[in-house]
């Protein structure tokens, strides 16, 4: 259980709160937080964040003892809450979050190895490297220092994993994948994964054609649960430096996604395309193989890409996709279309008439 010496630790005054923000304070310095809050449900001791507008009412009924502004924002009626003023509430929300996001290290915390994990004489293992219960390394494999390799992980022969990357519990990196440094691997994703490659036989059978490449992930990537990303037919499946991808996305083979790129949950990209950088891919989103996407796509959510992206920095939307603005033109009239089709139809009759 954890201390009371241990709690009071957790607890953060406005004063230190604004120094961590490089913000300004307006109110009592002094009050304490001790975990943030949604600003409709806060309660006294929380912080939370006024970062849109469509919530303002709620900052004048909210019970939480410090709120989060832009320094722009003027309340219209007096406030009992602790303010702290800030350039960017999204930016300084991200710092607040990973700050009450990381819980005093306990001493079993500390780096160490589990004895029920499996790891290969010939594996190599950095200093500072956490394995827990249940993971299995193999042969060759390289895990470099300060990582955390939680429960039921595996690791396959010859696979790299950079520093200070973090593997939670039933990840499988499978044999000759490299991960970066500073990457996250959720839950249950898979690195490494045979692409899906059949030649169809005269008989209608398929016979599966080998997937000898594998899997190279720079560093900063992150990764969610339940993503597949599956190893090269030739070559590598490539996701660049500081891609984030959500839960349950599909990565097909030799597929290339480009620097700081994010895709939502459950899209799927088909073999060999080529996503490039600071693209926004929407949830649901599937996209055909052999593609190119330009630089700063945006690709609405439940849109299908079944041809190229050669404009950099546009937004596409619909199935087939085509630019967001003629898909929302396109979308009121196909509202439309009933009232339209009987305007038709009555027009006809009247034109037959005369």
């Amino acid at each position: 259980m954890m201390k009371s010496a241990e709690l009071c630790r957790m607890q953060l005054s406005a004063k230190e709160l604004a120094t961590l923000l490089k913000g300004s304070i307006e109110g009592n310095p002094d009050v304490f937080v001790g975990k943030p809050g949604k600003i409709e449900e806060a309660q006294p001791g929380d912080i939370t964040f006024l970062g849109n507008d469509r919530y303002e009412t709620f900052i004048y009924s909210t019970k939480a003892s410090v709120i989060l502004v832009n320094k722009e924002f003027q309340p219209r009626r007096p406030l009992d809450a602790t303010l702290i003023r800030v350039e960017d509430v999204y930016q300084s929300l991200a710092l607040l979050l990973e700050r009450f996001g990381t819980p005093e290290l306990l001493p079993d915390d500390a780096p160490q190895i589990s004895p029920q994990a499996s790891i290969h004489p010939q594996a190599q293992i950095g200093a500072g490297v956490s394995v827990g219960p249940f993971a299995v390394i193999e042969a060759g494999a390289v895990v470099g220092p300060g990582c955390r390799i939680e429960a039921q992980v595996f690791i396959g022969r010859k696979a790299i994993i950079g520093p200070n990357t973090r593997i939670y519990p039933g990840v499988r990196v499978l044999h000759d994948c490299q991960i970066g440094a500073n990457c996250i691997l959720h839950a249950n994703a898979v690195i490494g994964s045979d692409g899906f490659g059949f030649a169809p036989q005269p008989d209608g059978s398929y016979r599966k054609i080998a997937q000898i490449g594998n899997v190279l992930i720079e560093d900063d990537v992150e990764i969610g649960a339940n993503t597949t990303v599956d190893r090269a037919t030739m070559g590598a499946t490539v996701i660049r430096k500081g891609v984030k991808l959500d839960n349950l996305i599909q990565v097909g083979h030799n597929v290339e996604i480009g620097d700081n790129t994010v895709i939502a949950a459950q899209t799927g990209i088909a073999g060999s395309t080529k996503i490039g950088k600071n693209c926004r891919i929407g949830g649901q989103v599937g996209i055909v193989g052999h593609l190119r996407i330009a630089d700063g796509t945006q690709v609405q959510a439940q849109t299908g890409v079944a041809s190229h992206v050669e404009t950099p920095n546009m937004a596409i939307c619909g199935y087939p996709a085509f630019p967001y603005r003629d898909f929302l033109r396109s979308h009121a009239v196909f509202k439309r279309l009933p009232e339209l089709d009987k305007k038709l139809k009555r027009i006809e009759e009247q034109l037959k008439e005369d």
